[in-house]
């Protein structure tokens, strides 16, 4: 059962105490249980933390206007009331913008980032597509274009041979308040411009993976990503779309291993 912070965030926390905390932020219209089959591998050595967003899950809705500050702030507070005084950060597109909020905001909190097919620098044609989508949003609601999102997000195969997860993720969607997610998307759509070159630069280490179809957070933006964050390490999963971490999560969980492994390792020899 989830537990609930002073802030009113719903949140689970599991695998061994004395294990370094991981950080897992969803994505925008989705919820915790986005990480369902990562948390078994994930949980085996590190302390994860998982949580819904404002206006997302069992989570309140925002106690102001949805902001990546806000939801940055969100899970600050979330972290000191945990007593967790830094962590690994790995955030799903939304989440991956978050994280990286997180970063240049509270930079102690940070040990290491991990992004996860997550926008960055669009492009004019880009950004005004992006933009127009929150504003179909805006007067349709979540249901508005979630046929051509779903379409975005899962292959064509996977949405063929699961239609119990597909309709999971619809009903996730459908579920959130219209208005909070409206401005919850104004974010998705409007938050890259504030993570571009900031200054100064995120020096935390950083993985950034994408999927090779992935339309709305591509290749090129994950490379842009990496190339603005010294040491950064990139990831292109061939073939799958933006889901594509509930279509093949060991793709995602084992790089993942990988990267927080390492890091545990070279501290370990640095000590």
């Amino acid at each position: 059962m989830s537990k609930r912070s002073n802030n009113g965030t719903a949140y689970d926390l599991i695998g061994p105490e004395d294990g370094d905390v991981l950080v897992l932020i969803h994505g925008l219209g989705l919820r915790r249980e986005t990480w369902s089959d990562h948390l078994s591998a994930l949980a085996e050595k590190y302390r994860v933390l998982s949580y819904d967003l404002y206006g997302h899950g069992e989570t309140v809705q925002p106690p102001k206007t949805p902001s990546l500050k806000l939801f940055a702030r969100q899970l600050a507070e979330l972290m000191e009331e945990l007593s967790i005084s830094s962590a690994h950060i790995s955030g799903f597109s939304l989440g991956g913008m978050i994280n990286r909020r997180l970063a240049i905001d509270s930079p102690e909190l940070v040990s290491s980032l991990i992004i996860l097919n997550s926008p960055h620098e669009r492009g004019e044609e880009a950004q005004k597509l992006v933009e127009e989508r929150a504003a179909q949003t805006s007067a349709g609601g979540p249901g508005a274009t979630l046929d051509t999102t779903i379409e975005r997000w899962f292959s064509p195969d996977y949405i063929r041979s699961h239609p119990i997860q597909i309709q999971m993720v619809r009903d996730w969607v459908l579920a959130n308040d219209p208005d909070s997610y409206a401005l919850c998307r104004q974010v998705l759509a409007h938050g890259v411009k504030e993570l571009i070159r900031p200054t100064p630069a995120i020096d935390k280490p950083t993985l950034v993976i994408t999927c090779e179809n992935d339309s709305g957070s591509t290749p090129a933006m994950s490379h842009g990503i990496a190339g603005e964050i010294s040491g950064a390490e990139t990831l292109i999963i061939p073939e799958l779309q933006h889901m594509g971490l509930m279509e093949r999560p060991e793709l995602f969980t084992g790089p993942t291993l990988k990267f927080l492994n390492t890091l545990n390792s070279q501290g370990k020899s640095n000590g």
